[in-house]
């Protein structure tokens, strides 16, 4: 897909971060855009500079771990402009800590938001851009955390991880049916965005009571510091993906430096060796999205 002008985008976590600036990005080559987030604020505020730079845009309030929701979505966007040519299911979330320190709210919230966020998105939207028969495009937005699996961050990992296997798969699905449906998986690592401050659209029945533990509060400090000095801005990742969208290319990765330690991860796995820690090989290459 390389012709973007007067097409259709739509955005899940459009709020802020990437999914804003992807949104900027698509009213900057003409696009007419259909935003979701479950922030309703935030949502509104980019559907209104997508509008100020001259772009139709319709905001869609939508939890992305909702089946129903992530069906209005599609039914809406079809109703308003009636096809769908790009696709990024972007909305994410996240926790940190021992992997046994997370509770069973953790996994459910992040596992719905960053997995079945994507499933719905792709199950919801493909069928619709399949019948257009023209060129249509899916981006899944995982994360280097898909390709590694760093201390402290076990169910973000496991998510994102299962992004990465959908994806992948997807892409291969779409290629036995012939279609003129290509899928790219963004991996960014740390980038200034709010997914550190993820916690504030939780669901109040999917919060925890408890105090956080010594690793949680550990691993939220590594976070903000992290985000906050990331060298490479969202705007500049949503430049690369669109870049990838138009080279019909797969594998999205921001920080090119973090293959030394996939390919060590691969390696491990290969000569049957035991794990070793992602954030060992080069202290400043950091894991995140």
């Amino acid at each position: 897909m390389n012709q973007f002008d007067g097409k259709v985008a739509v955005i899940t976590g459009a709020g802020s971060g990437f999914g804003r600036e992807f949104a900027l990005k698509g009213a900057a080559l003409g696009m007419k855009l259909v935003l979701a987030d479950v922030d309703v604020k935030g949502l509104a505020e980019t559907v209104e500079m997508a509008r100020g730079s001259g772009a139709e845009a319709l905001g869609v309030p939508t939890d992305v771990a909702d089946t129903t929701e992530v069906d209005a979505l599609a039914r809406a966007t079809i109703d308003a402009y009636g096809a769908v040519h790009l696709l990024f299911n972007n909305a994410g979330v996240g926790t940190g800590g021992f992997v046994w320190e997370s509770s069973a709210n953790d996994w459910a919230w992040v596992f719905g938001v960053n997995v079945m966020g994507v499933a719905n998105g792709v199950r919801a939207f493909t069928p619709l851009m399949l019948a257009q028969n023209e060129p249509a495009h899916i981006v899944n937005t995982a994360s280097v955390a898909g390709l590694l699996s760093a201390p402290g961050m076990g169910v973000y990992n496991a998510s994102k991880h299962a992004v990465v296997a959908l994806t992948e798969t997807l892409y291969h699905d779409l290629k036995i049916v012939g279609a003129s449906v290509d899928c790219s998986l963004l991996c960014p690592a740390f980038v200034p965005t709010g997914i550190a401050n993820a916690e504030r659209a939780r669901p109040e029945g999917l919060r925890n009571h408890e105090p956080l533990t010594a690793s949680q509060r550990m691993a939220g400090r590594q976070l903000t510091k992290a985000v906050e000095g990331g060298k490479l801005s969202a705007k500049q990742v949503a430049e690369l993906t669109f870049d990838a969208v138009r080279e019909r290319r797969f594998y999205v990765l921001t920080h090119p430096k973090i293959l030394a330690s996939v390919q060590l991860r691969f390696d491990d796995i290969t000569q049957l060796r035991n794990p070793t820690d992602p954030l060992s090989l080069k202290p400043e290459v950091k894991v995140g999205a």
